[in-house]
């Protein structure tokens, strides 16, 4: 009895069920950054204080994705996902009803480790069914979701909020994830998780060098990234003096070239290799960077704005087109624990979110716009020396790892299979 591959139809349907997850997940971590002061009058508390449901989330997530990982990694990979994925709505759900302040702050914290754990599930699944060669590609499409949910997923859970009441928003999220969940059950094939071993084996790939300068990248490369994004306003203020509409504008380009960036960066990784993809997109970051910091140094505030168009567009194709060659990467050093590792990895990414909040912050207080744009090229440029070593210490020779393909998985289901 041979087993059989899933149709080019099939396999695009389930891959567009993760992409639409991971879109989901993204909208539902960052959509209340635009109704805090809504949600503050309502139940009674300071902006500053309802702003700590961001934070909370960002920090839950970054600490209890590896172990979630570690704890659900044998675990076949179709019911964790659709598992996951039912509590999600529910959790959303009942964020909608919050009687008060503190439930609500509980909520999030529930939410955030139901999305460390969907989130690298949702990676390691898109790798698993991938055709081999192409594993880059759909990394990049998990993390085209991710992207999206920024740049179109907020905006309208918000508009929601706005129009509605912020509870809405988590009502839109919560329809969403059962939406997904529904062509899920239908299209995602059966996974098995990783080959059972024992606790002290799946940490150890995580403890190699190889897998920790990655993880090091990704905190400066979010960091660098981030920090362009959060303070956008004061970056395109003191380059053109606009903002408003042309705010609007920039952020708009900037989020369609880092969809853009997602996808292209993915097929770029089949193509290149991890390794060449990863560096190409540091490379660009950092000039992108450098060149706002240079503009804003030397440009008097006058600069037009068609030039800052082109600018925001390299960076936001780089800024998030390296998540894809970075997983893969992660995926091919860490072997069978390339879960577990993707897990450490997307928690690296809410670490420099962190940071790019925190030092960003410190440079507009002190240097204003031009500050930011100096700090995002330092931090960038680091994590570009730092990833140029790492890949020449330890080079991914591939993509991802062998026996992350549906054919394997359906071997170990079917040890007779192909034969």
């Amino acid at each position: 009895m041979t087993t059989q591959n899933p149709s080019v139809g099939t396999g695009r349907l389930a891959t567009a069920c993760l992409v639409l997850a991971a879109f989901a997940i993204g909208t539902d971590d960052l959509v209340i950054a635009g109704l805090l002061p809504r949600i503050a009058a309502d139940l009674g508390v300071g902006v500053p204080a309802a702003g700590q449901l961001i934070t909370v989330f960002s920090l839950t997530y970054a600490v209890s994705a590896p172990p979630l990982a570690v704890l659900t990694a044998r675990w076949p990979r179709r019911p964790l996902f659709l598992g996951g994925l039912s509590l999600f709505a529910l959790v959303n759900l009942v964020t909608a009803l919050a009687p008060s302040y503190a439930a609500l702050l509980v909520l999030r914290v529930v939410a955030a480790a139901l999305a460390a754990a969907l989130t690298p599930t949702a990676f390691a699944m898109a790798a698993q069914m991938a055709r081999p060669g192409r594993e880059g590609s759909a990394l990049g499409g998990v993390a085209a979701g991710l992207t999206v949910a920024l740049f179109l997923g907020v905006p309208l859970g918000t508009s929601i909020g706005t129009l509605a009441d912020w509870r809405w928003a988590f009502v839109f999220v919560a329809a969403l994830s059962l939406a997904v969940l529904a062509a899920s059950a239908v299209a995602l094939p059966a996974l098995p998780g990783s080959p059972a071993t024992r606790v002290s084996a799946q940490l150890r790939p995580l403890a190699r060098p190889a897998v920790l300068l990655c993880v090091l990248g990704t905190v400066g490369g979010a960091s660098c990234g981030y920090l362009v994004y959060t303070y956008v306003a004061p970056v395109t203020r003191d380059l053109t003096g606009a903002g408003g509409l042309t705010l609007a504008a920039l952020i708009a380009v900037a989020g369609a070239a880092g969809v853009l960036g997602t996808v292209v960066c993915g097929r770029l990784t089949d193509a290149w290799g991890t390794d060449r993809s990863l560096i190409a997109t540091f490379a660009g970051l950092v000039a992108a960077c450098a060149l706002l910091a240079v503009l804003g140094l030397f440009g008097e505030g006058s600069l037009p704005v068609w030039v800052l168009v082109a600018v925001f567009a390299l960076w936001g194709f780089s800024a998030w087109g390296f998540a894809a060659p970075m997983s893969a990467r992660v995926l091919a050093l860490a072997g069978e624990s390339g879960t577990e590792a993707v897990a450490l990895n997307t928690g690296a990414l809410y670490v420099g979110v962190t940071v790019a909040g925190a030092v960003g912050g410190a440079a507009v207080a002190g240097h204003g716009g031009t500050g930011a744009a100096l700090a995002a090229t330092g931090i960038g440029l680091a994590a570009l020396v730092l990833m140029a070593v790492s890949v020449r210490a330890f080079p991914a020779a591939g993509g991802v790892a062998p026996g992350s393909t549906v054919e394997m998985a359906e071997e170990k289901e079917d040890p007779h299979a192909h034969r």
